[in-house]
């Protein structure tokens, strides 16, 4: 595959230039350019000169959309056949309207039609839309879903001529169960179409591009052209904050740490968000000190984060008499609540400090930020690096970067992790690698089971029946279900037909059950995520948005959401309708559970290093110093440079210092030789002796080929995707076990490396 970067001559521009068609030049006028940016002249030179896929790697606000669309509507401006010539995929519906804003104006100077195509859309447009048969549509996975499920003759009629297929954050569908759906949705469109269409895809830096291309194009990755846009080197102004949280007592333990002397039978509470009182308390004002009069945006892990902080900087500002600028985004609130904030930062008539989950991390044009906070440390340096992409973007401005992270209190009872300072020192190692310019991998998704499951029904809804040999050979080889085997597919269908999701005609055509009927109709399946069933919530006539079903609520209830405190005024238990009016107390709902954050071995091996570091980094306030202080002399009095096994009591903790994938794999592998282990944020936690852990260890140390199949069948709790109940465990265990192959083998490895420090 070619790889194009940004050496372009003037030439190469003027070039670029005169071959975008007339109109098109126009538009580059009006908008009052001096040119063409290098990634959009190497996008021009590759999409009109060649018949190659594309994928444009590139920083945010670099003109990826623009490199796309500029010599994709020259290359269709003259198109004759019926038919969309275009579609463009994205994760984010306000991501549609935004590119629907930035498209619109010069497809209509074109006369090529354009709408966006998602569950939010006008109705009547789509449908004017489909009637024409013509143009670009902006869409979801989710509507294709629907598409192929409710109106399969539009598949037909409208995307089985596509000359392009445009997929936006690449980066963000290479793994996760939205990943895997979209992947099988370009093979069935790929079956469905009369003519070759080329792949383009979008997306910021990428660490591993040859695996993006594959991802694009998986039966043939070499016919992916890969054009690189860096950026120019990172201007970062950067500070840590440190914090302790006092008094933390039952909330605080964690079962990633839990004391060295627990009592028997002791249920420890885990943290779900790292939202706790005084320390977020003591953010919350920093926040509103240092943000105020500026955009910003602020990322929290949880939705509950979010609420806790907008909630106290909105009270700050009612306590000093100032205008609040401070305002919740998440997945839960209105569509209009999010649309109104997204605006007010992009439009920056007022100053906005936007607090927020992952909702603004991706592509939404929300304009040039002041700084990106975080709270807690990070976890993914990609990630980490496309929110700093939010800030920076004008001319001579560096990129601003806060980061708080909190730690607890020691005390007798506290273990000896919460001792390593693990938040702070994660905090250091993820800059050193944002510095070293590394970037995670992704990661496939644990949903593989469902995925199959769930292209299946769809299939058969689509055709009205559908033979097994015909489903897997559409939906198998090169692509999302490359490690499912015949074997597999077939274990998957009869365990459907014993739950009546399918049904087999004597001619040998799959149908789908009466179980799996009421699954295909209902408002849910076209997502692959699961959505929880919520209460929205209302004020008078105004939807706020909406809270899980699991939280108990009752007339005189007090509640925080949207950056507000609420009282329940009534409930509707036919409609999940609850009424609120304003009130002064309540409490943050209990949003979802939030699991733990993958971590790459490269960050863990790079906390080791900050550990054994004798620089103190002058981002870290005085806090922060002394917090990191306080971890290394841990670090330094277990003499961990050379032990990786340490007896804590009734505990045993091992430092094999790889990522959390690798620690979950030799957590299950130690269960199957009767060792109980668990994750504990920097290693394992071992409940039972030190002989008892060597021993188990050196199990671990000689396994064999037939050992490994042993560490599969080991694995529980795997059934964690939206139709997971309705597959067989075995075959989710399987699954695992290969998508976990490479780890699994390198276990041996790892044990013998901790017995050497034994």
């Amino acid at each position: 595959m070619e790889v194009m970067t940004s050496s372009i001559s003037s030439s190469d521009a003027v070039t670029a230039y005169d071959r975008l068609h007339p109109k098109v030049r126009r538009w580059v006028r009006d908008q009052g350019w001096s040119g063409l940016r290098p990634v959009q002249v190497s996008a021009a030179r590759a999409i009109l000169g060649g018949s190659k896929d594309v994928l444009i790697s590139a920083s945010t606000a670099s003109g990826k959309t623009e490199a796309a669309f500029l010599p994709i509507l020259t290359d269709v401006a003259d198109r004759a056949r019926d038919g969309l010539s275009a579609l463009y995929v994205s994760p984010l519906k306000a991501l549609i309207n935004d590119q629907f804003a930035r498209l619109e104006q010069l497809c209509e100077a074109m006369d090529i039609p354009i709408v966006r195509w998602h569950g939010d859309a006008s109705q009547a447009a789509k449908a004017r839309f489909a009637k024409a048969a013509r143009g670009i549509a902006l869409i979801t996975p989710e509507s294709i879903e629907a598409m192929f499920v409710r109106h399969p003759d539009r598949v037909q009629r409208l995307l089985s001529g596509l000359d392009f297929l445009v997929i936006d954050e690449v980066h963000a569908f290479m793994q996760g169960p939205r990943g895997l759906h979209l992947a099988s949705l370009m093979k069935r469109l790929a079956a469905a179409s009369t003519v070759p269409t080329r792949r383009v895809g979008l997306s910021a830096t990428i660490g591993d591009l040859p695996r993006a291309a594959a991802w694009l194009r998986p039966d043939d990755p070499a016919r992916v052209d890969i054009i690189d846009e860096p950026g120019s080197r990172l201007d970062l102004m950067l500070v840590i904050k440190g914090y302790v949280e006092p008094g933390q007592g039952g909330d605080m333990r964690r079962t990633a740490a839990p004391p060295r002397e627990p009592n028997e039978g002791e249920d420890d509470d885990v943290i779900d968000d790292g939202a706790q009182g005084a320390a977020i308390e003591a953010i919350s004002a920093n926040l509103f000190e240092t943000l105020r009069g500026e955009n910003n945006l602020v990322f929290g892990r949880s939705r509950k984060t979010v609420e806790t902080v907008a909630d106290s900087l909105r009270r700050r500002s009612e306590q000093r008499g100032v205008p609040n600028e401070f305002f919740p985004h998440h997945g839960n609130l209105s569509k209009d609540l999010r649309e109104d904030l997204e605006r007010r930062l992009k439009e920056s008539d007022w100053p906005t400090t936007a607090v927020c989950t992952t909702t603004l991390e991706l592509g939404i044009d929300i304009g040039s930020v002041k700084s990106v906070a975080q709270i807690g440390s990070p976890r993914s340096i990609a990630s980490l690096r496309q929110r700093l992409g939010r800030t920076g973007r004008r001319e001579g401005e560096s990129s601003v970067l806060r980061l708080y992270v909190i730690e607890p209190a020691l005390d007798p009872r506290s273990s000896f992790v919460d001792e390593l300072r693990i938040e702070v020192t994660r905090a250091v190692a993820a800059i050193r690698l944002l510095a070293q310019k590394f970037y995670e991998p992704a990661e496939t998704s644990e949903a593989l089971a469902t995925a199959l499951l769930h292209q299946t029904m769809s299939l058969i809804a689509e055709r009205g029946g559908v033979r097994a040999d015909a489903a897997f050979g559409l939906l198998s080889g090169p692509g999302p279900f490359a490690d499912v085997r015949p074997a597999d597919y077939v274990e998957l269908l009869r365990y459907a037909k014993a739950m009546e999701i399918v049904e087999q005609a004597p001619d040998g055509v799959l149908m789908l059950g009466d179980f799996g009927e009421r699954l295909v109709q209902a408002r849910d399946f076209y997502p692959l995520f699961a959505v929880e069933e919520e209460w929205r919530l209302v004020l008078g006539a105004k939807s706020l948005g909406s809270i899980p079903l699991s939280n108990v609520v009752a007339i005189d209830g007090l509640v925080v959401f949207a950056g507000r405190r609420w009282k329940i005024v009534g409930v509707d238990e036919k409609t999940r309708v609850i009424q609120v009016e304003a009130h002064r107390g309540g409490q943050v709902p209990r949003f979802e559970n939030l699991t733990s954050e993958e971590t790459h071995t490269r960050l863990t091996a790079e906390m080791r290093a900050v550990y054994e570091s004798g620089d103190t980094p002058a981002y870290l306030d005085a806090a922060a110093k002394a917090l990191l202080a306080e971890g290394r002399d841990a670090y330094g009095r277990a003499d961990l440079t050379r032990r990786s096994i340490l007896e804590m009591g009734r505990n045993v903790l091992l430092f094999p210092w790889v990522g959390s994938g690798a620690v979950a794999a030799m957590c299950v592998a130690l269960a199957g030789v009767g060792v109980r282990a668990e994750d504990n944020g920097v290693g394992i936690t071992v409940s039972g002796s030190i002989s008892m852990t060597v021993d188990g260890l050196k199990k671990l140390a000689a396994f064999t080929a037939e050992d490994f199949a042993a560490v599969e069948n080991a694995a529980r709790g795997l059934g964690g995707a939206k139709y997971d109940n309705f597959v067989p465990e075995p075959l989710l265990r399987r699954l695992w076990g290969r998508r976990n192959a490479d780890v699994i083998a390198g276990l041996p490895e790892i044990a013998r490396s901790l017995l050497l420090s034994a």
